[in-house]
């Protein structure tokens, strides 16, 4: 059984147990979150698709941790006009534990 769930502007693909780095979400670290928004349902009787989302479905997990990824470097430049920019980004991302997928 799994299920797609939509977090943030990304579509994931969630199977109970299965550890995931969302974007960031504003819960604190061993609360439970619930995703409503479910837009593929997969259990031994068949596939759901929502139009846009499948009714009586939800997705219930635990956030493990708050991180920072790796630092991505931006690096800008045009030859022979002495132009150089050097820019860094670390995305900061939730894990999540998915416990239960709930389906009515």
């Amino acid at each position: 059984m799994y299920a797609v769930i939509k977090s943030g502007a990304r579509q994931y693909r969630v199977e109970e147990g299965a550890e995931l780095s969302l974007e960031k979400l504003t819960i604190a670290e061993g609360e439970t979150v619930t995703f409503d928004e479910v837009l593929l349902f997969r259990d031994e009787s068949g596939v759901r698709v929502g139009t846009p989302l499948v009714e009586g479905v939800s997705v219930e997990g635990t956030v493990l941790k708050q991180v920072r990824t790796r630092k991505t470097l931006v690096f800008k430049f045009k030859r022979r006009k002495n132009y150089k920019r050097l820019q860094g980004h670390r995305q900061q991302v939730t894990t999540v534990r998915i416990d239960k997928i709930k389906a009515a």
